[in-house]
């Protein structure tokens, strides 16, 4: 028995290790390094094309809620994150190259995981597979999908620049996380007053943008979560002071007070060499980010190491054609994983990658495929993928309000999150219990 997993990046390389832990050999086919795609970089599996953070770590958050589920099914991906973590506040983030090394570590060493290095440019016909070649799936391939479904969907995210930590003016920045959430050190903050941010929005709204193709110029589909911090710009002057550079639970020590608006810089390697500009996203042409992002006083002389881009993400209209196990509802012997069937973020696209693969050792068992109960996160967000009723459907992250509503609703915030977090693992644990009374036993009892 054999499964194809087509794609190295974080669902294909999460399902090739439920499947391989299954006792399940797999072919693992990814087209790098003999061609990458305009966004990739790196020879690595498991590549974190945009931030290298992974959201927050409160379980009684969406995302923190998440992990939490995933790491109750041996997430391998939450393992290797957990070993190269970067200071970040309340988030998780990772060395972005200690990461990847240490996913493709893990795949190339496990015994019954084969890596075939190629381009696919068809569905196979025979055998289980999952196609998990995420937003960034080769032209042929996509053509090829377009050709079996229908047309396919699609939106722009784009990724933040990143400067070298020593470039950082400091005696124009300050160290802490808001509200002293984390360690002292975890972000660099640089601050402004409200002369310097009226300078910096101004130029930021007029800098010249980066040409992008096969989109309608006027009105592209950008996804909410990685908007450019241009285009966010242009709804107000005031909208970036209450988003990426909102100033709450930070105090300027020079002054004592707090600021009129923070850029805050995160660490991107253990070593913090290298910090990433927080919620920057930018399609603006390069010279534009260096003139433009140079502004803000404590990046008067920043050196930057990587420019921000953006580039065209790919995904089904998945109502139409997954049932909520990620199998194709006419083909089910074929999966789909990651950010192609419409989830949205790393930790979401890793998890539907634990589905896929553990469905597709049920299926060629013969066995019943598995959702997740719908108050789980990982559950509710199989079941909005592939949901008939959803309309004008767009990719969907984790959020509390995909889950069903608390019988008890609490007025406060917090404890309303806190509901659902624990009402979730209470339902998951449950339904882990019962396949580990069934026919996953020794794997759930060893491993989970």
């Amino acid at each position: 028995m054999i499964v194809n997993v087509i794609g190295a990046g974080l669902a294909g390389c999460e399902a090739a290790m439920q499947i391989a832990n299954r006792g399940v050999e797999v072919r693992l086919i990814e087209m790098k390094p003999q061609k990458k795609t305009p966004a990739h970089k790196s020879d690595l599996f498991g590549e974190l094309v945009c931030s290298n953070s992974f959201k927050a770590m409160r379980i009684e958050s969406a995302a923190g809620l998440l992990k939490e589920e995933m790491r109750r099914l041996d997430s391998f991906l939450m393992r290797c994150a957990d070993r190269c973590r970067v200071p970040a506040g309340g988030a998780l983030a990772v060395d972005r190259e200690q990461f990847a090394l240490l996913v493709t570590e893990g795949i190339t060493n496990h015994p019954i995981i084969r890596v075939e290095h190629r381009e696919l440019t068809e569905i196979p016909d025979e055998g289980v597979t999952i196609i998990a070649t995420g937003p960034l799936t080769s032209d042929a391939l996509a053509s090829a999908v377009e050709r079996r479904f229908g047309a396919s969907l699609s939106f722009f995210d784009a990724a933040a620049p990143i400067v070298s930590a020593d470039s950082v003016d400091m005696d124009l920045a300050f160290t802490a996380s808001r509200y002293e959430r984390g360690g002292e050190d975890d972000y660099i903050n640089c601050p402004m007053n409200k002369e310097e941010y009226e300078n910096f929005y101004s130029a930021l709204v007029s800098a010249q943008r980066a040409p992008l193709h096969d989109f309608d110029v006027n009105n592209p589909k950008v996804y909410e979560g990685c908007m450019p911090v241009e285009v966010m710009a242009q709804r107000g002057e005031g909208t970036l002071r209450f988003g990426p550079m909102k100033p709450v639970g930070l105090v300027d020590p020079r002054t004592g007070h707090r600021p009129w608006a923070v850029l805050q810089l995160r660490k991107e390697n253990a070593a913090g060499t290298m910090y990433n500009l927080v919620g920057f996203q930018t399609n603006l042409k390069f010279a534009e980010q260096k003139r433009v992002f140079s502004l803000i006083p404590a990046l008067h002389d920043a050196e930057f190491l990587r420019y921000g881009v953006m580039h065209r993400n790919t995904f089904l209209c998945s109502p139409q054609i997954l049932d909520s196990d990620f199998s194709v509802k006419e083909n089910k012997n074929l999966f789909f994983a990651g950010q192609i069937t419409g989830v949205e973020g790393y930790m979401e696209s890793a998890a539907s990658g634990i589905m896929a693969g553990i469905n597709a050792v049920r299926y060629l068992k013969n066995k019943p495929t598995l959702t997740l109960p719908a108050d789980t996160m990982i559950g509710a967000l199989s079941r909005y993928i592939s949901d008939p009723t959803v309309k004008k459907f767009q990719p969907m992250g984790a959020n509390f309000g995909v889950l069903p509503e608390l019988e008890q609703r609490p007025r406060d915030k917090k404890e309303r999150a806190a509901s659902y977090a624990a009402r979730a693992l209470d339902s998951l644990g449950e339904y882990l219990t019962y396949i580990k009374e069934t026919d996953e036993g020794d794997y759930y009892e060893n491993h989970c």
